[in-house]
């Protein structure tokens, strides 16, 4: 068969999965697990992976709810990534219950290419994307090495073959006061709250003196117990994010300023502690993701190159594309103006649109795949670009 007959072939075996992939969907849907928690979503997707015929690895990387399947021998090899966890108290309003289903459904219906042109197809599964950023544990403990492509697909509101993501690293702060009573002897103590208050309007002044493309937004965890005392302890976690990672170097340093002021203008003690995973940008790889585009427009997606929303967020995947050649495009399951992370996109999760999105992402994925087995060359043409991407790009 040559390469349309291939692409063909594949995107009927994603047509017949589609029952088990569409159950498979909804029950990790319906069943949220949160990051490091999804035993019962692992258990799912290796045990429909080994009924495929992949050859599975549970708990890779340390970590007990990661998995690899691979499927196939020899170069190129080629992964789909899959996630599964799901936010608090809002479940599935990411849509990985979609990456995951649509991972496994790409990488099952590319065998029969595998088998013909060789190559390998792996998908990796990669839990707790959200907060954790494990990911970044995974490549550290080298879930990526000898990898020649990634790619993973995200559900949005947007049909696009690449995603422009945000450097990204949280901060924990706390600050240390005395408590004395509110109303009786107020002067004996140090406001520990008043502290935590001044840093968020120094860091809503830092806001108007940097780049429009940079983001800092935190929440208060701790603010005191009782109106009547003089709050001794306060806590806040902060995420600070910038499209390059040097801008990232910078801006924390201006931001552990605003906390540094605020505890030299209250007496209070400052504590704080970056977290140990940071997200790195995400490096789409062009002349991946124009395969990928094209293939969209073949199921009848017209897919911009780029994000026309020009929406900015983080992912653990930027960390494997500064590793590896990859793309992270978006299939649209719901309109415009619905935001990721809300309730109705945990609803478009599991609605007809979100199952065609599941369907066109497998399918698109697939139909890629071929393309890359099929063409050394063009492998060959990726891997320069991610070698000197300013060069491609110019």
């Amino acid at each position: 068969m040559d390469i349309d007959e291939l692409k063909a072939l594949v995107t009927r075996r994603v047509d017949a999965q589609r029952g088990e992939l569409d159950e498979l969907s909804l029950r990790i849907h319906s069943h949220p697990e949160l990051g490091f928690e999804e035993v019962n979503a692992a258990s799912w997707l290796t045990q429909y992976l080994k009924q495929n015929g992949f050859q599975v690895e549970s708990g890779i990387c340390k970590l007990p709810t990661a998995f690899r399947g691979s499927y196939g021998q020899g170069k190129p090899v080629i992964a789909l990534l899959a996630e599964y966890d799901a936010l608090p108290k809002l479940g599935h309003a990411c849509g990985h219950n979609l990456i995951a289903t649509s991972a496994i459904g790409g990488g099952v219906a590319v065998k029969p290419a595998i088998d013909q042109l060789g190559g390998t197809i792996l998908v990796i599964g990669t839990p707790a994307e959200e907060g954790y950023g494990a990911k970044v544990i995974m490549a550290d403990r080298g879930a990526f090495k000898d990898i020649d492509i990634v790619m993973e697909t995200h559900p949005g509101t947007n049909n696009t073959a690449t995603t422009e993501a945000l450097a990204c690293q949280s901060l924990e702060i706390k600050f240390f006061g005395k408590a004395a009573h509110a109303a009786a002897k107020p002067e004996a103590g140090i406001n520990a709250l008043e502290a935590m208050i001044q840093s968020f309007n120094a860091i809503n002044s830092l806001r108007q003196h940097i780049r429009d493309d940079a983001r800092i937004h935190g929440i208060i965890t701790d603010g005191g117990k009782a109106a009547n005392v003089i709050p001794d302890y306060s806590t806040a976690t902060f995420m600070i994010r910038a499209k390059s990672d040097s801008y990232l170097d910078e801006l924390k340093l201006r931001v552990i300023n605003c906390f540094n002021g605020a505890a030299m203008a209250t007496g209070a003690s400052l504590e704080y502690q970056w977290a140990n995973t940071r997200f790195s940008t995400l490096q789409s790889n062009l002349t991946l993701a124009q395969l990928f585009k094209h293939n969209m427009g073949a199921l009848g997606r017209q897919a911009s190159l780029t994000n026309p929303a020009n929406a900015f967020g983080s992912t653990d995947v930027g960390n494997i594309s500064q590793l590896v050649p990859t793309i992270h495009p978006i299939v649209a399951i719901a309109p415009e103006g619905v935001s990721l992370h809300s309730p109705q996109f945990a609803t478009a999760a599991a609605s007809a649109a979100g199952s065609q999105g599941l369907i066109d992402a497998a399918k698109a994925m697939a139909m890629t795949t071929v393309d890359l087995i099929a063409s050394p060359e063009v492998v060959s043409h990726i891997k320069q670009e991610f070698r000197n991407p300013r060069a491609e790009n110019e």
